[in-house]
């Protein structure tokens, strides 16, 4: 049997209509991998939350206006569907999936892989990713050397042009000030200049 894993694919927002559809903040690059007919999603209701279910069926999708719209069999009315909201949605799916685009990956791909600069100077390790509204950050965990510390990098090709999962590495393009803390004279300049 194929190990699972679960990956967040959404988050239930405002309720539409009277029979029990919902707004759904997508947080997947496969919307049409994970929210069809019939599919199931475990539910996971935020902290004080009266939501009882911990499984969703899809039973009913649409598009509004580039807003994901969904109707789940557990949610049958409006009043559901106020309850509803917050509602994080997770897939199952096996632990060696990959997206269709090789340029996209799953945050449990990426945890735990070494970074390095472009010379291959070792930088430290994700830790995570962050998904922001204006694009995704990985957290990055730096080496003693750099004094330990916890960095965000925007998750871009410019500043991170290389991800190899077989060598279970990523190549970070440092610009001052980005993983390397500035030298104290330039850090000292650069405060001087701001207004």
């Amino acid at each position: 049997m194929t190990e699972s894993i679960e990956v967040l694919v959404g988050r239930i927002g405002k309720p539409h209509g009277l029979r029990g559809h919902v707004t759904v903040d997508v947080r997947t690059d496969e919307p049409e991998r994970r929210f069809v007919q019939g599919a199931k999603l475990k539910a996971e209701a935020p902290k004080g939350s009266a939501f009882a279910p911990r499984q969703l069926t899809v039973e009913a999708l649409r598009w509004h206006g580039g807003v994901l719209q969904l109707q789940f069999a557990e949610v049958p009315d409006r009043t559901a569907a106020e309850a509803a909201r917050g509602v994080l949605l997770y897939a199952d799916i096996p632990a060696d999936a990959t997206p269709e685009d090789p340029d996209e990956f799953y945050d449990h791909q990426l945890v735990g892989l070494a970074a390095y600069d472009t010379q291959g100077a070792h930088l430290g390790e994700v830790t995570g990713l962050v998904h922001g509204g204006a694009q995704d950050l990985l957290e990055l965990r730096t080496t003693e050397a750099l004094g330990r510390r916890n960095v965000l990098i925007p998750f871009v090709k410019a500043l991170v042009p290389t991800v190899d999962l077989a060598a279970a590495r990523v190549e970070i393009a440092d610009r001052p000030g980005l993983v390397r803390p500035l030298p104290e004279d330039d850090a000292d300049e650069a405060e001087e200049q701001q207004p």
